[in-house]
């Protein structure tokens, strides 16, 4: 499995675009990859045979760890699969050398699990022999490693359990259901009205689909945020008026050609938060356990919502970059995630210092960002909207609002220091002076 950058230490296997045995020449592609929000796609390096497979679809890889054998035909494999020693069992393990006294003894302990979680691990060859010989083996507990299900299962479980015809095999595997006490096929055949949910007591009213891969690596770092930090939020908000006309004022010289980037608000709320950063250094940190590491630049991260999921890319050394400068680096970055081809490395959480999520554009009023660990904090920028406000002389109008979401690690920043960071955010909004 290729590494790409020294962050990522593990990717989640796509598409497989050739099989087992099929002959590879260099350049032909051969398998789909992910990292973290980033995907990729793997060719040969060499011509010959793909003489094995060692994982599937789904499965969490290691970075350079073996998941396949290109060489010639009859050439051993045992020496190239994932552990390393000649004698390591290899995942697509074959029962080729097993008698059917053996499959039949080993038949008596098929073990059966009582719902399915997650991806069922299977080898690629228990698959196929699966399918073919008509096995639901989504509710087989597999013997192999980790628990994978190995083509020794799918053959005692063909002995003891009852078969399913193609239909009820395609059912199965698409709705997440089992077979049922009674089957009424041919030969004992399981049919499609023969399965049932795993919990009786839910209706057909609903469709299951498994998470994308991107999404179970955006739900594993949430969770991991909010298990390792004390995570508060304060709200507080700016008046606009300012940033407001400032819009104004780009949006004139960019039509009269005086500038080439569209100054955004959001530009201008990120270019306000990176001065206050200057102001609060001890927000512009990571939390690392019993030490912080306090950043001399500010690398920004930016959340982008795309069609594959979040992407929090960093800006680095944004307290350089002049607003303009800011914007463009931005717009790239945001195009980069948006087509799948931004750098893995700035992505990582540890690539940033502190991010910046805004929900302006979707009318957001108020809501609770999460930490991107090890950062200390992330500005959730909220929708304008008209809030009363006194004028002076005891006069009071609506005024237009930005919402500001402050979320920090109270285990490193006390709730003064996250206020006064947050005012100072608020502040240099309203006197933004460029």
């Amino acid at each position: 499995m290729p590494r790409q950058g020294q962050s990522v230490e593990t990717c989640i296997l796509g598409e497989w675009y050739k099989k087992k045995g099929d002959a590879v020449k260099v350049g032909d592609l051969l398998f789909s990859y992910e990292t973290d929000k980033a995907s990729f796609e793997e060719d040969a390096k060499v011509d010959g045979i793909l003489l094995d497979i060692f994982f599937v679809e789904g499965d969490e890889v290691p970075v350079l760890v073996n998941v396949a054998v290109i060489g010639n035909a009859g050439e051993s494999v045992h020496e190239f699969s994932p552990g390393g020693a000649v004698n390591a069992p290899v995942i697509s393990e074959t029962i080729a050398s097993a008698t059917k006294t053996e499959v039949e003894e080993y038949a008596t302990e098929v073990k059966m699990v009582v719902e399915t979680l997650g991806k069922v691990k299977i080898s690629p060859r228990a698959k196929h022999a699966a399918e073919k010989m008509g096995v639901a083996y989504q509710q087989l507990q597999g013997s192999g490693p980790e628990g994978r299900i190995i083509e020794r299962d799918i053959e005692a479980a063909a002995l003891v359990t009852p078969k399913l015809t193609p239909l009820a095999q395609e059912k199965l595997k698409a709705e997440g259901l089992k077979v049922g006490e009674t089957t009424n096929g041919l030969g004992g055949k399981a049919v499609a009205t023969d399965l049932v949910s795993y919990n009786p007591i839910y209706s057909d009213d609903f469709e299951v689909k498994k998470l994308t891969n991107m999404r179970k690596l955006i739900a594993k770092a949430m969770h991991a945020s909010l298990q390792n930090s004390a995570q508060l939020t304060h709200h507080m908000s700016a008046d606009a008026r300012k940033i407001m006309a400032l819009r104004k004022r780009f949006k004139k010289a960019l039509d009269a050609g005086q500038i080439t980037q569209n100054i955004t608000i959001n530009d201008l709320v990120c270019f306000a938060t990176i001065k206050a950063l200057k102001k609060f250094p001890q927000v512009n940190t990571h939390f690392v356990g019993d030490s912080m590491r306090w950043f001399k630049k500010v690398h920004l991260g930016l959340a982008v919502d795309t069609d594959r999921g979040l992407m929090v890319p960093a800006i680095k050394n944004a307290d350089d970059l002049s607003l303009e400068g800011l914007s463009a680096q931005m717009n790239s970055i945001a195009a980069q995630c948006r087509k799948g081809n931004v750098s893995p490395e700035l992505l990582a959480p540890e690539a940033a210092t502190f991010t910046i999520s805004n929900l302006g554009n979707y009318g957001v009023e108020m809501f609770t960002p999460v930490i991107n660990i090890p950062q200390t904090a992330i500005l959730g920028v909220c929708t304008i909207v008209p809030r009363p406000k006194d004028l002076g002389d005891g006069v009071y109008g609506f005024v237009p609002m930005i919402g500001l979401s402050l979320t920090y690690d109270h285990q490193a920043l006390d709730g003064g220091e996250a206020t006064l960071f947050l005012r100072e955010i608020k502040e240099q909004i309203e006197n933004l002076e460029i």
